[in-house]
């Protein structure tokens, strides 16, 4: 992999990720731009404790543009994008219109791809380790910043879903807080440490391979739906050697993930049979927080090493032309309702092997 970073005429960084060593990157942003002006602020609700990122500027952002308009595809003539370059392999830049922003956070724009009509599921083996090793650089840089305490990378897919630019590309948020997810997968980890000494998400694992939920399984990864599912279709992805974040990860794991990856994403594509339109879907990395606000201090009887990497993937469709919402029950009191049983789930997860 070879790293080139510049930076755009507003002065965002823009990092390339290239197959070839031998790539030069010395392409200029030509637009006339200007820095956004961004009021991210994090406000922390007094009943719940969650935060909240109120991120005015936003609405102002690009929202489903042409495809010839595409802000995330190469530069091409006098068609200037957020991509100086012709092409790329992988790029990374920050979002003109992040969410979080100065000292609360950053947010990242990833994309996988230079071809826009592509998704993450067309990617070649070695595309998608590609992406796999920029995931960790951020991830490794961003661990830098004082203000971060928890890496996010994810990927949102289909207009289902919500997103307003069909390039394939994902995101990257650097949170300076524990969300709220997390703190909750922390305090259960603590609280199953002190109950039985052991770990939580060791536990999990070893319970869902002897089970009837596993998808498929390599040698390093495995794949399941888990046994309170939320989703219709949802998968949880590990690797079996137990790792806080994407950088601990050993070669092995790196070389046979984009083979269980990629399988799985096109297993989503076929889930609801031929003729129907890609699978929506959201595939969000879960790593360990850095510990800089006392997550792991003494006495909660766990380390930043007793957190288990692993990849959440699932869809919103329920079944063929219906879309799974969060109505009263769930956006009211956080209490989800699935229609299918991961059971099932899984079961048809297996039968759409390639």
């Amino acid at each position: 992999m070879k790293k080139t970073s510049t930076r755009l005429a507003d002065g965002r960084e823009l990092i390339y990720y290239d197959l070839r060593d031998d790539t030069v990157r010395d392409a200029v942003d030509r637009r006339p731009l200007e820095r956004t002006v961004t009021t991210s602020e994090i406000r922390r609700d007094p009943l719940l404790g969650d935060a909240v990122a109120i991120a005015s500027h936003r609405q102002g952002r690009i929202y489903h543009p042409p495809a010839d308009e595409c802000p995330l595809c190469p530069s091409q003539g006098e068609r200037l994008s957020e991509i100086p370059d012709s092409s790329y392999d992988v790029v990374v830049f920050e979002n003109r219109f992040p969410s979080l922003a100065g000292d609360s956070g950053r947010c990242e724009v990833v994309c996988f791809t230079s071809d826009h009509r592509s998704s993450f599921a067309d990617l070649t083996e070695e595309q998608a380790a590609l992406v796999l090793d920029a995931w960790t650089d951020r991830t490794s840089e961003l661990s830098h910043l004082s203000s971060v305490e928890q890496v996010f990378c994810f990927e949102n897919r289909g207009a289902e879903i919500g997103v307003t630019l069909g390039h394939p590309h994902g995101q990257i948020y650097a949170y300076p807080f524990i969300t709220p997810r997390t703190t909750l997968m922390l305090d259960r980890l603590a609280s199953h440490r002190a109950e039985t000494g052991e770990n939580l998400f060791d536990t999990v694992l070893e319970r869902e391979r002897a089970g009837e939920r596993v998808v498929l399984e390599g040698e390093h990864w495995v794949a399941f739906v888990p046994y309170a599912a939320h989703w219709p279709y949802e998968v949880h992805l590990y690797p079996k050697r137990r790792v806080p974040d994407l950088l601990a990860l050993d070669e092995a794991a790196r070389t046979e993930f984009p083979q269980v990856y990629l399988e799985l994403l096109r297993r989503f594509d076929r889930i609801f049979g031929p003729g129907e339109p890609p699978t929506p879907y959201i595939a969000a990395w879960h790593q360990a927080p850095f510990g800089r606000t006392g997550a792991f201090g003494e006495g909660t009887g766990v380390n930043r090493d007793d957190f288990a990497l692993h990849l959440e993937l699932f869809t919103v469709r329920r079944t063929s032309g219906k879309l799974k919402f969060l109505a009263g029950s769930e956006s009211g009191m956080n209490v989800f309702i699935n229609d299918v049983p991961p059971e099932r789930a899984a079961e048809r997860l297996r039968e759409v092997a390639s």
